[in-house]
């Protein structure tokens, strides 16, 4: 349906939905209204035909469908796809959140980093306001007090000018605006050194927490939390997995029950349940980093007390480089206190999406429906195959994967998310695949079972129950992140995908040209040149060779070149070469400027001419 369900259709029936939902009195997000509604098209139990076109009553149809599954509050399918829309918007990984957590500040820090490195003050006021935003951002970067805690500034501005008087800032002035930002950088994190070392030698401190002892204290608590909620909700899985597994043997017992919401209901704890191992993951990390940031923290500051200690003077190459120490592994103890508050507030909202299971199956209701049925754990089901194996003999033409015989074993991808691969696709549960029984390595992708039976069962036609699987998928839309099918719906927008779509960041995937080249003969050439194949020809050569053996050479010698030999003369040949034998020069006469005055004659008779010389000499001219 992807060429005649265009975008604007797409955005038309997603902003109706929007729009419907908003009248009732629930406002959805872009992202939940959009998945719903591919949802709602892929399920095949809602007869929309994905090879023609939409009609008008189809469109209508369809956006009254996803308005009713999206109003239903009892819908165990509706919360766990909330879950995944609200996890894929929210979490991120250690290094894009502390990434994230960086751009926050330098924004935040923005302005006064303006005030500072773009002013050129001249006079003594003008340099104390610069001085005192300096003081600020130090203050401010550091995180370690507020602008408005008094004794923090006074405590701030003693250490700065330790480091930097206001004498220097004419010299701080005339620095380029890059290199400006810089020293600010390095003048922070001297002042968070110092303060840190006056701290521990009880100093000073205001407005500095001790974040080691928080974090001894958070980690473990958060953990604690972590695993409560997962036990809580793993016991919960046992139990509903019991149950459809009683009901598929004894259907009659259980006709009071319906099957559907159960298996919509495993799947939302089992989502819940791969959401806080995330999560758990993470707090194990950040345990660990802590435990690493602490002996770093207590080593760096016996360094600067053994080179601090009883000396009036210091030199500042010295010492330095330890303070910038102190504030790094400050900012680690900070950024892991920033991740600890992160994880515990996605782990607290996740759980608003499991407040159904209360509503729909009562803690009364599940003991009384579980009353002769063992609830086995995911871990008592594994221990129970773990006597039993593939026997690869029995298949030809599959590879079966070991721990003994394979390299990296725990690190292969699984495929489900280490769900049984039979089991979905026939029994709509989810089992756990126990890997010692062997996995299946089919066209590169592999994959676990709950049991032998099972292995062989989906090994006799892999196509078949991966086919059965994507259906299956398409009754439960949860399954598609909660089993990793994501490659299988590409035309199914991720929520990852959504979510950088409506910050405008969506970028095509990345391409480039490439090329490649062989030679034509890697080998040397093996060809014998002198290789014949007519008879004929080889006649022939062996006439001739016969032939040469009865010819002879004959030589001469005449009187004339008796004794002689060849003689060389070389002479050299006449160079070029000119002479000059004039010159040129140039000489200035004076220009003559003779005036003869009577020439006309006058009242006299006789005429007298007088000559009057005007010429000027050349040194004059």
């Amino acid at each position: 349906m992807s060429g005649e369900l265009t975008q604007s259709v797409i955005k038309r029936i997603i902003r109706q939905v929007g729009l419907e939902c908003a009248t009732q009195g629930q406002s959805l997000s872009e992202t939940l209204v959009a998945f719903m509604v591919k949802a709602v098209v892929l399920d095949p139990r809602n007869d929309f035909n994905m090879d023609r076109i939409l009609t008008e009553n189809d469109m209508q149809d369809l956006i009254q469908l996803c308005v009713t599954r999206l109003l239903d509050t009892t819908n165990p399918s509706l919360s766990t796809i909330k879950m995944q829309v609200y996890f894929d918007m929210n979490y991120t990984n250690r290094d894009e959140l502390l990434s994230e957590q960086e751009r926050v500040l330098e924004g935040k820090l923005a302005p006064v980093v303006r005030a500072i490195t773009e002013s050129g003050p001249h006079a003594q006021e003008e340099m104390a306001n610069v001085y005192q935003n300096i003081v600020t951002y130090a203050l401010v970067r550091s995180g370690m007090g507020s602008p408005t805690d008094t004794e923090a500034v006074r405590e701030v501005t003693a250490a700065l000018q330790s480091v930097f008087p206001q004498t220097e800032m004419i010299t701080f002035i005339s620095l380029s605006k890059k290199d400006k930002e810089q020293q600010l950088k390095d003048l922070a994190m001297l002042v968070t050194g110092i303060r840190l070392y006056n701290k521990q030698c009880q100093k000073g401190g205001s407005g500095i927490d001790d974040l080691p002892d928080i974090l001894h204290e958070a980690i473990p608590s958060a953990t604690r939390t972590l695993d409560e909620r997962l036990n809580s909700c793993q016991l919960l899985a046992h139990r509903y997995t019991a149950l459809l597994e009683s009901m598929q043997e004894d259907p009659h017992r259980y006709s009071q029950l319906s099957a559907f919401k159960l298996k919509e209901a495993l799947f939302n704890v089992r989502q819940y349940e791969a959401f806080l191992c995330i999560l758990q993951s993470n707090a194990i990390t950040s345990a660990q980093e802590v435990e690493s940031l602490d002996v770093q923290f207590e080593a760096a500051m016996m360094v600067l007390k053994n080179t601090m200690q009883d000396k009036a003077t210091i030199e500042s190459k010295e010492v330095f480089p330890l303070f910038i120490e102190l504030s790094k592994l400050w900012t680690s103890y900070q950024n892991e206190m920033l991740l600890l508050s992160f994880l515990t507030n996605i782990a607290d909202n996740l759980q608003q999406f499991l407040e159904i299971q209360s509503q729909l199956f009562p803690e009364e209701m599940l003991t009384s429906l579980l009353e002769g049925v063992t609830v086995k754990s995911d871990e008592e089901r594994i221990k129970e195959t773990m006597g039993t194996r593939v026997n690869v003999s029995d298949f030809e033409n599959q590879e079966w994967l070991f721990p003994e015989t394979t390299d990296n074993f725990d690190q292969l991808l699984i495929q489900y998310h280490g769900f049984c691969a039979h089991s979905i696709g026939v029994k709509g549960i989810t089992l756990p695949g126990n890997p010692a029984i062997g996995i299946l390595n089919h066209k590169a992708k592999y994959y676990v079972f709950s049991s032998k039976e099972a292995a062989y069962i989906f090994a006799q036609d892999p196509d078949k129950f991966i086919q059965l699987n994507v259906e299956k998928a398409k009754k439960y839309a949860e399954l598609i992140q909660l089993l990793e099918l994501r490659h299988q719906f590409e035309y199914l927008v991720p929520h990852a995908q959504a979510r950088n779509a409506k910050k405008g960041s969506m970028k095509p995937p990345p391409k480039r040209d490439s090329g490649t080249q062989t030679d034509t003969h890697i080998l040397p050439p093996t060809i014998v040149r002198s290789y014949e194949w007519n008879e004929w020809e080889l006649r022939r050569k062996a006439i001739k060779l016969a032939n040469l053996r009865r010819k002879l050479t004959h030589a001469m010698q005449t009187d004339l070149s008796h004794m002689r030999r060849e003689n060389f003369t070389q002479v050299y040949l006449p160079k070029d070469f000119g002479t000059q034998t004039k010159r040129d020069n140039s000489s200035n006469v004076p220009k003559p400027q003779i005036f003869l005055k009577g020439l006309r004659g006058g009242s006299s008779p006789t005429t007298h001419m007088v000559t009057v010389d005007l010429t000027r000499p050349l040194d004059e001219t």
